[in-house]
């Protein structure tokens, strides 16, 4: 579906483009805001950052000229301006139709999600994070209020349950969901090791060591899984080495000489990246001929193979998607994978837990019924140590002092309802 053309439409019918507010003007952030400002139909008009100066920036990216702040900022928008604040749960409070949250931080991401749902306003997340501790929680809110919850388009995750769609609709079945990881996985990386490789990437160094910590991945993945009901094979993964072309051999179940426990998995492996893949198999002979024919492989195992997501340039295509047809591209729909937290270092009592990419805990993904009394990773920072933990060791309820804030709240409400 070509949602531009139906938001211009809309645009003509209201007297207004789609208003976006954004929460986070880092790297994703400002990547969105500049494509937004290209797209017909749609005008980024607020953003929130601690920083005033960056949101500025990124609405200046997105063409917005005439821009004021915090008390001033709703008058503005009102008036075809732009509006900046440096509280993102602020972003609720002002005169917008979606927001993008694009943070990176789980209790950040809850606070905006949740005040945005209150306020009954679309909610995108470039902030995985946050979904997959409390994902579940935020969806079902959000269909009670009548409003689109996704994770944004252009994240694997989306990109991976497009391929698995499409792979159901050709009446395939579905072996293995997942994407290519392109850093190498190093469960000791922190923002110092990855300082000198995030600055010639113009990265922030903690995002890069949240990506080869493997913290990411098993985010995305996590994500993923509880969208499709299809559960990660093993704790961690297995995350074997392949190029595309042996992915369909690879990611397969053991008993047809792969790595997989049983058909029916969301997985990575190292090779494909940028990309996501869908293996799939067919059994039906004429199927099997028809698909040597187009050039798929002798069978029974085909691979589907995305070589690209495009992150926050493809990001904008959500807003056409949740406006127009209020359709989220993924969200939970079961709980079935969590992404617990594992000591990066030997970690000692009164230490306090750092974010995801931080310098002592990184994240596996684990099939749930695996990760009783572990901590998910998403709720983590600001955590008091109360046991010695072994680098490696999966952190237990039993080893920590959570803190009182939102995210741990709602985690609690959503497990119990």
């Amino acid at each position: 579906m070509n949602y531009t053309e139906e938001l211009i439409k809309r645009e003509k019918e209201l007297g207004r483009p789609v208003r976006v507010g954004l929460a986070g003007a880092g790297q994703m952030g400002s990547g969105l805001a500049a494509q937004i400002g290209r797209i017909p139909g749609m005008s980024l008009v607020a953003c929130a950052d601690i920083d005033i100066k960056r949101a500025e920036n990124a609405l200046s990216l997105a063409g917005v000229e005439i821009i004021k702040s915090n008390n001033e900022a709703a008058d503005s928008i009102s008036n075809g301006h732009g509006g900046v604040v440096d509280n993102a749960s602020a972003l609720s409070e002002l005169p917008v139709d979606i927001v993008f949250e694009a943070t990176g931080v789980p209790w950040v991401g809850a606070e905006v999600a949740n005040a945005c749902i209150d306020a009954k306003k679309h909610i995108l997340m470039l902030n995985v994070e946050t979904d997959v501790t409390i994902g579940m929680y935020l969806a079902n809110k959000a269909r009670e209020n009548g409003v689109v919850y996704s994770v944004a388009n252009g994240d694997e995750p989306v990109a991976c349950k497009e391929l698995y769609d499409f792979s159901i609709d050709l009446g395939f079945e579905v072996v293995c969901v997942g994407k290519g990881k392109n850093n190498p996985l190093d469960q000791t990386a922190n923002p110092d090791t990855c300082l000198e490789k995030a600055t010639k990437k113009k990265m922030n160094p903690k995002m890069l060591a949240s990506f080869e910590d493997g913290s990411k991945t098993m985010i995305e993945m996590a994500a993923l899984a509880n969208a499709i009901n299809l559960p990660p094979d093993r704790a961690g993964m297995n995350g074997p080495v392949s190029e595309v072309s042996d992915l369909n051999k690879i990611l397969i179940p053991q008993e047809d000489g792969g790595v997989l426990s049983s058909s029916g998995r969301v997985d990575y492996a190292f090779g494909p990246a940028p990309g996501v893949f869908s293996i799939v198999k067919s059994e039906n002979i004429t199927v099997i001929e028809e698909m040597e024919y187009l050039s798929m492989g002798e069978g029974p195992y085909y691979t589907f193979y995305r070589p690209y997501h495009l992150a926050s340039i493809e990001a904008p295509r959500s807003i056409g998607m949740a406006i127009i047809n209020e359709e989220a591209g993924l969200q939970p729909t079961t709980w079935i994978a969590e992404v617990v937290g594992h000591a990066k270092k030997d970690l000692s009592k009164g230490e306090m837990v750092d974010g995801i990419g931080g310098f002592n805990s990184y994240g596996v993904t684990y099939p749930v019924q695996e990760a009783k009394n572990l901590v998910p990773l998403g709720l983590l920072e600001g955590a008091e140590i109360i046991s010695d933990i072994k680098q490696g060791e999966p952190i237990t309820f039993d080893d920590v002092n959570l803190p009182e804030n939102l995210i741990n709240n709602l985690r609690k409400l959503q497990d119990n309802s």
